[in-house]
């Protein structure tokens, strides 16, 4: 069975989608069958790994089906496409805006316990295909919504991503109160905090520092992971052409190979904090 993990924060532009999107490529590069939920409707992660696909196939990948009308037709299976070797999406749309409205007129408010069928009913749809993966990411909007009740209500784990600056650290502190709430008020529930992984600003700050010692204040210096990741330029390259790497690409250099081997250590850590071993 899959374990599945969220990244989060109340914070955006914190690097989220960046890092869990990175994680899933790292996952699936180590050989675990990775499928990345992309249950925002802004599509963030759905499209750096389509510009990923396309950077390493030098074609469009073409998507058939958007997840909303998988949703739609509960054929959820039908929407996932491969993005390369054990690297699969369930790929989001401008339509999946329409996600809470479905919702609320498949679960009417008169019918009994309809908050909690209406969180659970992707969940439900998903675990249909889940056993064909070993991860399940979950990439949700910056905002106390459905979308994000709905990654919650179905994960296992939860991995904060704190940028160090103040309103990131902010959104992190609200975020984590927001998960203890959800989970007391959720018996059905059973999910674990993976950690709170830190995201420099910029390298070598004093208010980046002084940021990444109030998290450890905060949330405990064991909740907070070994690994920092460092701003690297070369992020923002792939955020707008998609995920290079040495051999797939003739652009690529020793910038990609340093930061593959980041990511690499990253997603390491978080298998020993998730508790999967390969094989």
């Amino acid at each position: 069975m899959a374990k599945k993990i969220l990244f989060g924060n109340f914070k955006g532009g914190v690097g989220k989608t960046t890092n869990s999107v990175m994680t899933a490529y790292e996952l699936a590069r180590k050989g675990y069958r990775t499928l990345v939920c992309d249950l925002d409707p802004q599509s963030n992660s759905t499209q750096l790994l389509r510009r990923t696909y396309g950077l390493q196939n030098n074609k469009e990948l073409i998507i058939n089906r958007t997840m909303m009308v998988a949703i739609q037709e509960e054929k959820v299976a039908d929407s996932i496409v491969n993005i390369m070797e054990n690297l699969y999406l369930l790929p989001s749309y401008k339509d999946f805006v329409n996600y809470p409205d479905f919702l609320e007129s498949k679960f009417m408010p008169t019918a009994a316990n309809f908050k909690e069928k209406r969180m659970a009913y992707f969940g439900s749809l998903l675990s249909e295909i889940e056993d064909n993966f070993d991860y399940i990411i979950f990439d949700v909007p910056p905002t106390l919504s459905i979308f994000t009740d709905t990654a919650l209500f179905d994960t296992d784990y939860v991995i904060i991503v704190l940028q160090t600056q103040q309103r990131s650290l902010d959104g992190a502190e609200a975020f984590w109160e927001y998960l203890q709430e959800f989970y007391d008020n959720h018996p059905s529930i059973d999910f674990d905090i993976a950690g709170v992984l830190p995201v420099l600003l910029k390298n070598n700050s004093p208010i980046d520092n002084q940021i990444i010692k109030d998290a450890k204040s905060t949330f405990g210096t064991d909740m907070l992971f070994n690994l920092i990741v460092h701003h690297m330029e070369r992020l923002k390259r792939y955020d707008r052409r998609g995920i290079s790497e040495v051999g797939f690409t003739a652009q690529s250099d020793f910038h990609d190979v340093r930061l593959h081997g980041l990511y690499s250590r990253l997603t390491d850590e978080i298998i020993e904090r998730t508790g999967i071993q390969n094989g």
